[in-house]
């Protein structure tokens, strides 16, 4: 695949747009950091569903697609920590139930219309629950509101406005998922000459192997050059070098599964793109398709080997 500098071009002058909206989203407290993963969440809700119509060749009533998208709103909504409190509601324990509820009474409402009700696409589209809410869900679980400071050349900066620990995990992984993502493309468009998989075609062999090493790399680098200690009601936490390594690994791996997920359906659907929110990014689950799958494993891995 030969390097295009004008697409390079495009994609990066909106990339910076995206990663400064990303940023904010992330790292100014925990309630952009959930508007941005809500508004993520319909948007990828949307496009999914507008896949499945064209895969299945249906048309899915306005109440049963919101219906879904809501009943998976609750979803994600049910993962959000104790921090998530309005004059002592929160949003797990009182909002997440209601939520799903209204949720379940639009998708039933969608099912008794006159538009016909196949079992195999509303199957499929069901499992938006887990492909989309669940992740986006594990996403926010991910983000524990854990005030604190980081040690790099032994100054310690203090983060009032931006709680760095806040999104420590997500920044995490998005940015193992950007930087794989970028050195596969550049790499694997000079010297790519073995394709990875005929449902990607452009995706190499060279790219991917060397997108993931790089990452590794990079991310691993960065982030045990932090002695990330966090000192918090009497008790001493502290993240060894290896979690980076191994955290950038899984993200990396997995995403470009998830990317390779995401590109099967589009084949199936007949279309190039899954939307249009960005000049040369296509639309939300075309940015978002690798940190979909690269959430689970690594809330997995988290929960298992570092809490």
């Amino acid at each position: 695949m030969a390097f295009n500098w004008q697409i390079f071009r495009t994609r990066t002058l909106t990339a910076a747009v995206f990663v400064a909206v990303m940023l904010t989203g992330l790292l100014w407290n925990k309630w952009s950091f959930l508007i941005l993963f809500s508004i993520i969440h319909f948007g990828c809700w949307w496009e999914y569903l507008k896949l499945m119509e064209k895969i299945h060749k249906v048309d899915f009533h306005p109440y049963l697609k919101m219906g879904m998208m809501v009943m998976g709103y609750g979803l994600m909504l049910w993962f959000c920590g104790p921090t998530y409190h309005i004059n002592n509601y929160g949003l797990k324990e009182n909002i997440s139930l209601p939520v799903s509820a209204a949720g379940f009474a639009l998708l039933l409402a969608g099912i008794f219309q006159k538009n016909k009700i196949e079992l195999k696409s509303f199957g499929t589209a069901l499992l938006g629950l887990i492909y989309i809410s669940l992740s986006w869900g594990l996403m926010i679980n991910l983000s524990g509101y854990v005030p604190g400071s980081f040690y790099l050349s032994d100054i310690v900066v203090q983060f009032r406005t931006f709680d760095f620990y806040n999104d420590l995990f997500p920044f995490l992984i998005i940015a193992s998922i950007w930087i794989n993502d970028t050195m596969a493309y550049i790499i694997g468009s000079i010297i790519g000459k073995h394709p990875l998989s005929k449902i990607s075609p452009k995706k190499t062999w060279e790219g991917t192997i060397a997108g993931i090493i790089l990452c590794v790399i990079v991310v691993g680098i960065l982030f045990s050059s932090l002695q990330t200690d966090i000192v918090l009601s009497g008790y001493h936490f502290h993240f060894g070098k290896q979690t980076w390594f191994i955290i950038s690994a899984i993200a990396a791996i997995s995403g470009t599964f998830g990317d390779l997920l995401e590109s099967k359906l589009k084949r199936m659907a007949g279309v190039k793109d899954s939307g249009q929110i960005m000049p040369g990014h296509g639309g939300f689950l075309d940015r978002f398709d690798s940190l979909l799958l690269a959430t689970p494993f690594v809330w997995l891995y988290v929960q298992l080997f570092v809490k």
